[in-house]
């Protein structure tokens, strides 16, 4: 899915006024920011937000190697962050020197690459499972529940169009890490895949609404999907009792973004706990931003699936830089899109 979003106040679109020029060209996944966030930025600031969406790291990387974006600010998932800090494509920010930049958890400051937060900020983190209806498949656990409900219901099933998502989950189901790069590991997960793609009607990020729609009856997928369930007390969301993966996203500049001095003032913006928590809140999903968990509605850290704790913690894994073994993946998610 491909949108733009302009976030502006009509002050600002006359060409009268000099400020209106500064403009932010921000690069996202699809729906992963309240726009309440975005029309703040701009009335406290006076710039004009622009808002490109993709739907994967992959694509995000690709398009961002072709230089000549004109974007400013991307949200990669850790791992691939690691691997833009290599491509040298990020732009040293020093958001870490920021006086708010002490209401990050130091716990998520995964990159490897960027220990200290020197360059990227934690945006936002949470979990890859399982969203059912539970009006046509009853209560389930798992993964293994989750392959068996078209055969016990004859209603469709969806995974996600996510190469890594995918192997990880057969890694998990198959015994291994989900950062694995033993070739007879990943090759094994993914024979785990294909054993039940029969089962799967789509590899697809537009779950949800078919979810909510009824044209299928589990999908795996984010727990940001939440936003489409909250008024369908049918649909739920479990992390399988198997294990799954978490997931994190940073907000990042571009070396070559257009406009870095507008990127700084959304990062330190974004700092602020208010606002963190005001995108919680319509995201459903955690924030590293500790004083934001206290602003963040009830129904969220009530959430044991969102505010996730203990023994489920554990059960998560969260994904790293492959390096040399990002081929193998490359050709089992191959195999696994093109097995009949």
């Amino acid at each position: 899915m491909k949108t733009t979003l302009i976030c502006a106040l009509p002050f600002i679109l006359g060409a009268a006024t000099a400020h209106a020029e500064e403009t932010l060209a921000i690069y996202n996944w699809g729906e992963y920011i309240n726009p309440e966030v975005l029309t703040k930025f701009t009335q406290e600031t006076g710039i004009r937000v622009t808002l490109d969406t993709y739907s994967a790291n992959e694509e995000m990387l690709a398009k961002v190697q072709q230089g000549g974006t004109g974007y400013d600010i991307v949200f990669p998932s850790v791992w691939m962050e690691d691997i833009m800090l290599k491509l040298g494509l990020l732009e040293r920010t020093d958001i870490d020197k920021a006086a708010d930049f002490a209401n990050i958890d130091p716990q998520f400051q995964r990159a490897k690459g960027d220990p200290e937060g020197h360059y990227c900020l934690p945006y936002a983190w949470g979990t890859v499972g399982i969203f059912y209806n539970e009006d046509v498949t009853g209560p389930i656990t798992g993964w293994e529940d989750f392959f068996a409900i078209p055969g016990k219901t004859g209603k469709k099933i969806t995974l996600l169009d996510d190469m890594r998502e995918v192997l990880g989950m057969g890694l998990i189901m198959t015994g291994a890490p989900v950062n694995a790069t033993d070739p007879g590991q990943i090759q094994a997960a993914a024979q785990y895949v294909i054993s039940h793609k029969k089962d799967v009607t789509a590899f697809t990020y537009e779950s949800m609404p078919l979810l909510v729609s009824g044209d299928i009856a589990a999908a795996h997928y984010f727990v940001g999907g939440n936003m489409y369930a909250v008024d369908h007390p049918n649909i739920k969301y479990i992390i399988p009792e198997e294990g799954a993966t978490m997931y994190q996203e940073d907000i990042c500049v571009l070396k070559d973004a257009p406009n870095k001095a507008a990127a700084r003032k959304f990062m330190e913006f974004y700092l602020t706990p208010e606002i963190a928590a005001l995108n919680v809140a319509q995201q459903f999903n955690g924030t590293p931003n500790r004083p934001a968990n206290e602003l963040t509605p009830d129904f969220i850290k009530s959430n044991p699936n969102i505010n996730v704790q203990g023994d489920t913690m554990a059960r998560l894994q969260i994904f790293e830089d492959l390096g040399p073994a990002l081929k193998a993946y490359d050709r089992a998610w191959n195999a696994i899109r093109t097995a009949q």
